[in-house]
């Protein structure tokens, strides 16, 4: 079916984003970018996501000359970032950080091609319902939350109240804008 379409460089392990992709009928690979994440922090949290998703395509691109998309999320609560939890306890300080506030998850999304580079960070406004001690506990003992940014997937239900944005950026890639650039540089077709 894909036939005839050109092959998309996913710079990421995420399944996630690669369900996405799939979803949406890309022709792609994976490949992740293997990088020190933290040497690319900066002060701004919108630049820190960016930083990192242009490192990780650009570094793919570097040995492939392909086409890359990667991205990074972080999940922002006060001007502080909060990556993937280090275990089930720091999961817990998370999620009861989170629990009762708003916060942004923002994802830095970096394509790049021969001769092009596009580079935006998509924000998304995050209303946490208030989570009592002993879900807390039980939801990061079960360890979903132990491979996501914030120590939370929006997927799992019952812990958010509302968003204020793209849901598809919450759960690792904003796909209005990933959609519309894929098809700006010809991996979607019109139907």
């Amino acid at each position: 079916m894909n036939t005839g379409k050109r092959t998309l460089i996913l710079a990421s392990a995420s399944p996630r984003r690669a369900e996405f992709l799939r979803q949406l009928g890309v022709n792609f690979v994976v490949m992740p970018a293997d990088i020190d994440e933290k040497a690319y922090f900066r002060a701004d949290p919108a630049e820190t996501v960016k930083n990192i998703a242009l490192e990780k395509a650009k570094r793919v691109f570097a040995v492939t000359h392909g086409a890359v998309l990667a991205a990074d999320s972080a999940v922002v609560y006060g001007g502080e970032i909060f990556g993937k939890p280090k275990d089930v306890d720091d999961a817990v300080r998370m999620l009861h950080i989170l629990s009762g506030s708003v916060h942004e998850v923002m994802t830095g999304v970096a394509y790049v091609a021969e001769g092009k580079t596009v580079l935006r960070c998509i924000v998304t406004k995050v209303f946490f319902r208030s989570l009592d001690d002993a879900f807390i506990r039980r939801y990061a003992e079960g360890g979903s939350p132990l491979d996501k940014a914030g120590a939370y997937g929006i997927q799992d239900g019952n812990l958010v109240e509302k968003i204020e944005g793209s849901f598809s950026n919450v759960v690792g890639l904003p796909m209005e804008f990933v959609s519309d650039l894929l098809k700006k540089e010809g991996f979607l077709t019109e139907e």
